[in-house]
């Protein structure tokens, strides 16, 4: 039987670079080398595809690759597949055809639909989430909207632009006191793993929140703070979607943000937490409720509170493409279900072919 070719794509221009080069890497490790023969894909911070043995250890390393080419996507669905240059020294490419990929990338142009519009066009099937849920559940603001839609219980908050931020730093503080009170969470409206986000406790460190913020985005939401248990539930599937049981997040720091969740390693995850049965029952709900709301697809790991005080669920935030190291929480979450890694990554590769194939057959031309 021949073998399957899938491009395996990591690295990226998003603040979550690295987080994506770990990820990409225990993926790789894991996939069925009998049934997949792995192409790996890297795209640099600058946003250049490269190809070749060692792409990875490249972009890891951050230095410029050895054996690495120069690669190119081919938007022709009659002909999927990626152009490589042959040769460092010569204008030489060979054509290196595809049937799948596996986007390893988190954050903006990779998370938020553009590389999921650019596989469509080409007509590649691909692990994840399509155009609409990628780039809905990227914008926090976007993604509340859908929830309180579908009638989930998101915290109250406030989003403004760079533009109407400037100059009006007193009104927005006013605002903030007013309408969500201290302390709060400053956002960029669009990223992940907690990169420059910031937990403002006083009105005057609100300035410095956002504008560390708007490094990272043009738009910035502020969200209430909740004192709670930081509960999360893994989703897998398409239509008939299936979720794990929820898992509790012990951030070693003040919240789980960045430092917490892949530097200083001293977070606890307690894999799975004993809610009570009314309780996980509500969350896994929730989690299901939040991945069709967006129209997700493949996996999903889906951030909530649990009150301290009452018990009640509020949803945070979900993400169609969380960290997926062999270590990571939503890996975690289903091995605790009996799934393990290898056999995650399986069936994501083939929810990706199952939902090519579904599309496929509608038909995308003017009726007679």
């Amino acid at each position: 039987m021949l073998r399957k070719k899938i491009a395996v794509i990591f690295g990226g221009r998003s603040g979550e670079h690295v987080v994506s080069l770990r990820s990409a890497a225990s993926i790789m490790d894991a996939i069925d080398t009998e049934r997949y023969e792995v192409i790996p894909v890297g795209i640099t911070r600058e946003g250049v595809w490269l190809s070749g043995p060692d792409v990875w250890l490249s972009l890891w390393e951050d230095r410029e690759p050895d054996q690495s080419y120069r690669t190119a996507l081919i938007t022709d669905p009659t002909n999927p597949g990626l152009l490589i240059k042959a040769n460092a020294l010569k204008s030489e490419w060979r054509f290196q055809p595809l049937d799948l990929a596996f986007p390893v990338l988190h954050g903006t142009y990779g998370e938020d639909g553009t590389i999921q519009g650019l596989f469509e066009m080409a007509g590649i099937p691909y692990v994840g989430s399509g155009v609409l849920a990628s780039s809905s559940s990227m914008d926090k603001v976007v993604m509340k909207i859908l929830f309180a839609q579908a009638g989930l219980p998101v915290a109250p908050y406030l989003y403004f632009y760079r533009r109407q931020w400037s100059g009006s730093e007193e009104f927005w503080q006013e605002k903030v006191a007013t309408a969500l009170g201290f302390p709060c969470f400053v956002k960029p409206a669009n990223l992940g793993s907690s990169v420059g986000i910031s937990k403002v406790k006083e009105p005057e460190e609100l300035a410095p929140a956002v504008e560390e913020a708007l490094l990272y985005d043009e738009k910035v939401i502020i969200e209430t703070y909740i004192e709670g248990r930081e509960i999360e539930c893994a989703v897998l599937g398409n239509i008939n979607a299936e979720t794990s049981r929820p898992g509790e997040v012990i951030p070693c720091n003040e919240f789980y943000d960045y430092r917490a969740k892949y530097i200083d390693d001293r977070s606890t995850l307690v894999i799975p937490v004993e809610l009570g049965e009314k309780l996980e029952q509500q969350v896994k709900e929730y989690s299901l409720k939040s991945f069709q709301a967006v129209e997700a697809s493949g996996l999903a790991r889906v951030d909530f509170f649990v009150d301290t005080v009452n018990g009640s669920v509020t949803i945070n935030e979900i993400n169609t493409m969380p960290g997926f190291t062999s270590i990571s929480m939503y890996s975690k979450l289903w091995g605790a279900c009996g799934v393990n890694y290898s056999m995650l990554v399986s069936r994501l590769m083939e929810l990706a072919e199952e939902r090519f194939q579904r599309r496929s057959s509608l038909l995308h031309k003017p009726p007679e």
